[in-house]
């Protein structure tokens, strides 16, 4: 992948609680994920081995040259007559032949199959490339989406501590009030029980926290009883073009994957075309024979030099194995396109409703902003009116609920677009920090 990732520090401060934990930005997490991943590297693994698997040699372009020797000694009774009448007949003749070649095997000629297994071993050099290059987008996305996770959860709980301090103001309100008679003990209760279930939900939430961060520490293939603390915000992008991301689908590795394997299958149909035609072979070797016998005609015979040849070899039928393969390669090849047919269909499909999603997401994100805002500051005039004896305590806590309730779908919005966002730039392969 062209596109570079540089590490990032950046000093920040942390809530009480995060204290002692291992600070942790997006470039941090991103960077240890493209580090630690084990679907990289067995990516890497296969590109490895289709590099290797690239060459010469593997395609049939380079001659084979193989040795062989053999040395074998007899022991037989011979019984020999021949025409002239001399008569032979001895036990045990001791005898030894001994063969030692070196023969090489030159591919003339073969229809033209070594250059297209060589074109084919070249595609799925590339294929694994490009390969390698999706798996990088899908760790990058899926790092993005965990971390940005544990951001939207810590938010909503800045929203459950804000109002826990309006819960405990309001405590302490009733409790100087009653000190002068001036409140009774209904209030007083209600008012603990308000705080005690403020707490219960920070500390549920916490848990929530922990978890994200857990889903987190494992797309970073970290341990997850690591301790990292997260500081950051929800920023969207509202600046993307659709119709430069809709252009930008066909440049997606997963397409690209699937338009090389129509080449590959291509070339498979080739090479199974080729197996249907004549191949010569040249053929060269030296060659030493050595025999011999303690008696008998030929007591000693021995050759060696070297030899040239040509061999041709005409398919003229085979059980109709080569054409059936033939209409096999043709039905792959078929069904590669199928697939990135239905590869590409599937992408605009996810990409127009991932495109909904962030334009809607957009729209209500400015509403719910002010939403926020108008809830923040109903809560403090409230608190105010509280103080000055002019609201209830059921005033108090509708004007809570209306705050968290607006910080909930505030976060939760923003978390909506920056998911859209991600996955839009994840389909245009344009994910980059």
């Amino acid at each position: 992948m062209k596109k570079r990732l540089s590490y990032i520090f950046l000093a920040t401060c942390l809530p009480t609680w995060m204290i002692a934990q291992d600070r942790v930005t997006l470039s941090d997490a991103v960077n240890t994920a493209l580090k630690n991943s084990l679907d990289i590297q067995i990516a890497k693994n296969a590109l490895n081995i289709a590099t290797i698997n690239n060459n010469r040699g593997v395609a049939g372009a380079l001659p084979t040259v193989n040795g062989s020797a053999t040395n074998t000694q007899q022991v037989t009774s011979l019984n020999q007559e021949l025409s002239n009448g001399t008569s032979t007949n001895r036990p045990n003749v001791a005898a030894n032949n001994t063969n030692v070649n070196i023969t090489g095997t030159m591919v003339l000629y073969n229809g033209n199959r070594i250059m297209t297994t060589r074109k084919r071993l070249d595609e799925l050099q590339k294929l694994s490339q490009t390969q390698l290059n999706s798996v990088i987008q899908g760790i990058l996305a899926d790092v993005m989406l965990k971390y940005y996770a544990v951001v939207q959860q810590q938010n909503f709980s800045t929203t459950l501590e804000k109002s826990l301090e309006v819960s405990k103001q309001r405590l302490s309100i009733i409790e100087s009030r009653r000190s002068v008679g001036m409140s009774n003990d209904a209030d007083l209760i209600q008012a603990k029980l308000d705080v005690n279930s403020q707490l219960q939900s920070i500390q549920s939430q916490k848990l929530v926290i922990e978890q994200a961060k857990t889903d987190l520490l494992r797309a970073m293939t970290q341990q997850t009883e690591s301790n990292i603390a997260i500081q950051d915000t929800i920023l969207v992008d509202a600046k993307l073009d659709w119709d430069a991301l809709k252009t930008s689908i066909n440049s997606h590795p997963d397409i690209m994957a699937a338009d090389q394997q129509i080449t590959i299958n291509q070339f498979l149909e080739k090479e199974a075309k080729a197996r249907m035609s004549p191949t010569l072979n040249l053929n060269a070797g030296v060659s030493y024979i050595r025999s011999q016998s303690a008696a008998g005609l030929t007591l000693l015979n021995q050759t060696y030099g070297p030899s040239l040849g040509l061999n041709l070899t005409v398919p003229i039928y085979t059980g109709s194995v080569n054409s059936r393969q033939v209409q096999i390669a043709g039905i792959n090849t078929q069904t590669a396109r199928i697939q990135k047919e239905t590869l590409i269909q599937n992408y605009q499909a996810n990409a127009t409703k991932a495109w909904q999603s962030y334009t809607n997401a957009l729209k209500l994100l400015e509403t719910e902003k002010q939403n926020y805002e108008l809830a923040s500051n109903l809560l403090k005039v409230v608190m105010t009116q509280f103080k000055l004896g002019q609201a209830t305590i059921v005033d108090v806590k509708l004007a809570q609920q209306s705050f968290e309730n607006s910080g909930y779908r505030l976060n939760n919005l923003s978390y909506s677009a920056k998911l859209a966002e991600i996955n839009l730039k994840q389909l245009a392969y344009k994910l980059e920090l």
